[in-house]
């Protein structure tokens, strides 16, 4: 069975979606302020990187980046943001029809890997960034959800 991974289009299917995603949440005055820190550069690449390692496809996000702990370390210690969560993952569906993505089954398991992703791993650590523990590994997700 192809991957998820391959089935958006590999690395270059997920860095347009990353970049698609990235550019609606900059434009959301309610989720770009996760970002009023700043961000990498890289940024679209990295997180092309991270879901495509999350999706079936090659580990490049930690040979190259960090592991899970580093990613969700990130996104804690901010305390509950729902409303961020709720419109963060309508930008991901923006960006889903943005790149050709619009029913079917790819769709619904992209949509359903972001949001899970958001609300639960992202969202595990709203106290402290000090929480999340060392040595996390990015969980793999599949056409039939979350992979063990």
């Amino acid at each position: 069975m192809q991957s998820v991974y391959d089935a958006v289009g590999g690395s270059q299917g997920l860095l347009r979606l990353a970049e698609a995603w990235h550019a609606r949440v900059m434009a959301d005055e309610v989720v770009a302020h996760a970002f009023s820190h700043g961000f990498h550069p890289d940024h679209g690449e990295r997180l092309a990187a991270y879901w495509a390692e999350a999706l079936g496809g090659p580990t490049l996000y930690s040979d190259r980046y960090g592991n899970e702990s580093s990613v969700v370390r990130m996104h804690s210690g901010n305390g509950a943001h729902e409303e961020m969560d709720r419109r963060a993952i309508a930008c991901f569906d923006q960006a889903l029809a943005e790149v050709g993505l619009t029913a079917g089954p790819l769709w619904q398991v992209l949509h359903d890997y972001f949001a899970w992703a958001t609300t639960t791993t992202m969202a595990q650590y709203p106290e402290s960034a000090d929480d999340v523990p060392e040595g996390l590994g990015i969980p793999r997700w599949s056409w039939d959800g979350p992979q063990r």
